[in-house]
Order: C-alpha cells, then structure tokens, then sequence
C-alpha cells in the first residue's frame, strides 16, 4: 500500500507507516526549468481527516472537503475528484503541473489508462501557441485537446516518467516559450474553459481550479484511475483507492458550490421603481459576471435586519409567466408570489433567468413538449433529450439575496431542493411556505409527475392521473407550511380566484 506523508517534499509515493526517503528531482535543465518544490518538515499528515475503522467509518462520507483538497493541492500532492455518473461517471487522479515529479508521474501512470493530460488556462494556451488537436471537435464531452508536446530539451525519447514530468513543469512555467516545446509529443494539453466548472463541470476545469484556489499556475495534470483489469474505476472503487493511498478524494459538485459560495458571481447594475398591479416594488438589477445573463429582484418594504423576509426564487418560464401557457403553472405562482408579498408589505421576488425548462433553455423545453405530447412525463422527456431532469442551480439567486441584505427567510415554494439550493449557499430558510396549487386538465400530469418523481409538495392532487380519488378544488388545500398548518390568506384565495 502506498501512502503520502505531509513531509514528503513533492507528495512523493512511500510504503505505509514509512518516513519520506527523498525528493525526486526532474532530468536536465534548460529553458523554463522550474523550481523544485520547496522541501517540507516531515509530520503526521493531518490535511485530510481519514475515516476511522468501524461502524463510525461506514456513517461517515468519504468525501474530503473542497478545503481539504486546495491544501492537499498547495503542498503538492494529489487528489482525485469525481464527476457526477450522469456526466463520464469517472474519477480522475489530478495535482498541479508545476509540482509534477517523477516519482508523482510513475504514481499516475501505475494506477491510470496512462494518458496524462495537462489542463490549462486559455490564456496560457494562447501564449504557448497550442493549436486545437483538430479544426472541428467530435468528442462527446468537448474535451479541448490541442496538439500533443515534449519538452525540447532535457528529456530522452518523451515518454518516460522523468520526461514527462519536464514537459508537465514546463508548460507550467511562466517563463517557458513556444518554442521550448516540440510538437508532437507525450504530454497532451487541454484547453480548460473561461470560469472552471461554473461553465464546464469537467475535470480539466476541476484541475485548473483547483491549482487556482491552491495559489498556484493555473495548470494542472490529470489522468483516469483505472482498475487492475483495464476497466474504469467508479465511485466504489474510488473510495477504496483514495483510502488506500491517504489521498482526499472530492466531486466537481462540490467544487462548483465551494465556488459559488466563496467567490461573488452576480453584480448589480441598476435600480428602478416599477408599479405593478400589485403595488410599487423596487427593481434591482444584476448581471452573472460569467456569462452575462441578467436577473431582476423586485424588492417590497425595507429588508431592514434581512430576518424573516417573504422571498420567492422564481425560474423564468416564458411560456407560462408571459404566454399564459397552461401546461405548467409557473405564471400562477409567480402571480401569488407577488400578491403574497404585497400583502405583507415587506418581501423580495427575484426573477431569475436561465432556468427555462428547469435549466434546459427555452428550445429543448419545446423540444420535451413534444415528447411529453407523445406520451413522456417531464422527467423522461428531459432524460430522452440527453439533459438533466432538472439542471437549476441556486447560488445566483442566493447572492442576490445575500447582495440585497437577506440572512433569514420565508421561502414560498412547494420545491424542498430549492430550499436546500438556498441553504447551501449561505442562507437560513426558516420557514416553507407552499403557493397556491392550481389544477387544470392541461398540467395535471404535469403537476403529478413533479410530486411522485421530484419530490415537490403539491397538495390537492390526485395520487395519479385518472385515478378515483376525488379531487379538492385548489382553493381548499391551497396553504400550507412544513411548520406547521395555519389559516388561508387572503392572497391566496384571489390567486386561486384569478386562476380559475
């Protein structure tokens, strides 16, 4: 079994209970050596909280957390992170570039498919004059390959581990130029796209992140952990290779929450007065500094304190809010929200964009109408598309909320995972509020399947479409809270009445 030990200068691989035997070093020097790692006090390594045996190892996850791993990432020693089984449903072993050894790079090329890949910064693709692979990219995940390299000196035919390491270090440093590197090679870059995983939740975005947040070069070496029989490792297996060898093992999902809570990605822009028919709200604007999306929150009264503020989270629906399209129920909700609001005279709704279709985009919905017209629910009809049944995320809208003073709220929404989209971003939702539940013959269906299949809480509704069991008019079951029941409000009774 081998282990990485905190006083192993560049996470070098050991034999368990060893002490570190040395540092390697790479072969020749030349134009863009970098810098060995500088050497560590030998310790007990305490970055990663390693499970106990036991039953308390079997309650306890496996996952490192995000911080855990940046300073695993830091001191130069590897990691391996897992994307969700939807997606390539593998884990790769990553560390960063510029602390690529030797005997790090014969660790990867033991325990991988041995194609080693070097993750970078678009910016420094550019500077380093790597061209794409190919004119036109086929891959099935977009992976941006350009033109394989070796470092044009100090190495002997590329390919062993000494060598690639070079290469790695090389591409790494500032100071190396295109032509340090000859063409083709052992070492094959990648392209990592502009705001890491928040746009591709990939593991060369993963890698270039992760070097990043370690404030290191944003360029890191990844490469797919494989099992003894060739087959590629999956979570199970991943598990007991990250105990095996002492590494903190983590998922892209929780680096893109780690991202979203830590860094601010919305800024506001401009605010106005806008009269509605349900009074004057105050118009704030924001737009994603990733990729330029704007949202609105109409904001009621004074947050004063942010304690116990009437919020509504709203996914933009256009078919629904502005054609009145009854196959969903989106603009009702958005109507009560207000009222709810207006009746408080205190409360924000934000309006938030991006999340046509549950994230999908306002084409593919129409696209899954189609299906569901054929027979899918809404569910399947995304999943027969290749898309998520639900791809939204909730940091934008919890930064907005956090940016207008919000710290407590009441949530008006029969989705539990947006309360949860909420809380992990920082907020305190003390209360689930639960908006109107409007029937009609066009969304029942629709209606059913988010209650038995997503998890909404929709009271009112039959246990399944076309079944016996008699129907309560939306108006009779059309208040609730997870704390508790209390009386209708009059709000809710118009929504209802305007509905019908």
């Amino acid at each position: 079994m081998t282990t990485y030990l905190a006083g192993d200068s560049a996470a070098t691989p050991q034999p368990a209970g060893s002490r570190p035997a040395g540092t390697g070093t790479g072969t020749g020097a030349g134009p863009g050596t970098p810098a060995a790692p500088a050497p560590r006090a030998s310790g007990p390594r305490d970055a990663v909280a390693r499970p106990e045996a036991g039953a308390e190892a079997e309650e306890r996850s496996p996952f490192a957390t995000i911080e855990a791993a940046i300073a695993e990432i830091a001191a130069g020693r590897p990691v391996v992170v897992v994307d969700d089984e939807d997606r390539e449903n593998e884990g790769d072993l990553i560390f960063a570039a510029e602390a690529a050894t030797p005997e790090l790079l014969a660790f990867m090329i033991r325990h991988t498919a041995g194609v080693v890949c070097v993750p970078l910064d678009p910016a420094e693709v550019d500077r380093l004059e790597l061209d794409q692979m190919v004119p036109q990219n086929t891959d099935r995940m977009r992976t941006a390959f350009t033109v394989s390299v070796d470092a044009r000196t100090g190495v002997s035919t590329g390919i062993s581990a000494a060598d690639r390491a070079r290469t790695i270090r090389l591409l790494a440093d500032p100071a190396t130029s295109p032509g340090d590197l000859t063409r083709p090679g052992h070492i094959f870059p990648l392209r990592a796209r502009e705001g890491g995983v928040l746009r591709r939740p990939g593991h060369t975005e993963a890698a270039v992140d992760l070097a990043r947040l370690a404030g290191l070069r944003p360029a890191g070496t990844i490469c797919e952990i494989v099992n003894d029989d060739g087959t590629m490792a999956r979570l199970p297996e991943l598990v007991v290779f990250a105990r095996e060898h002492n590494l903190a093992l983590i998922s892209i999902a929780d680096l893109i929450t780690y991202r979203r809570r830590t860094e601010m990605q919305v800024e506001r822009m401009a605010e106005a007065q806008i009269p509605t028919r349900y009074g004057a709200f105050r118009a704030v604007g924001y737009r994603d500094i990733l990729d330029g999306v704007e949202h609105i929150a109409l904001v009621l009264g004074e947050i004063g304190d942010g304690e116990d503020v009437l919020v509504r989270v709203h996914s933009e629906c256009l078919t629904g809010d502005v054609f009145g399209s009854r196959r969903c129920d989106c603009g009702n909700q958005l109507d009560a929200a207000l009222q709810a609001v207006a009746a408080e005279g205190r409360g924000v709704v934000l309006y938030v964009r991006g999340h046509e279709g549950r994230g999908i985009g306002l084409l593919h919905k129409l696209r899954a109408y189609q299906l569901q017209d054929a027979g899918h629910d809404t569910v399947d009809a995304n999943l027969a598309l290749g898309l998520p049944a639900d791809a939204r995320e909730y940091g934008t809208g919890a930064q907005m909320l956090l940016d207008l003073g919000v710290r407590g709220l009441r949530l008006l929404s029969n989705n539990p995972t947006k309360r949860v989209g909420l809380e992990l971003h920082g907020l305190r939702v003390v209360e689930l509020i639960g908006l109107p539940v409007v029937h009609t013959p066009e969304n029942l269906r629709y209606l059913t399947t988010k209650r038995d299949r997503m998890g909404h809480d929709l009271p009112g509704l039959p246990l399944a479409v076309g079944g016996d069991e008699a129907v309560r008019p939306a108006h009779e079951a059309h208040h609730w809270s997870v704390t508790g029941s209390g009386p209708g409000v009059d709000w809710a009774d118009r929504a209802c009445e305007e509905a019908r």
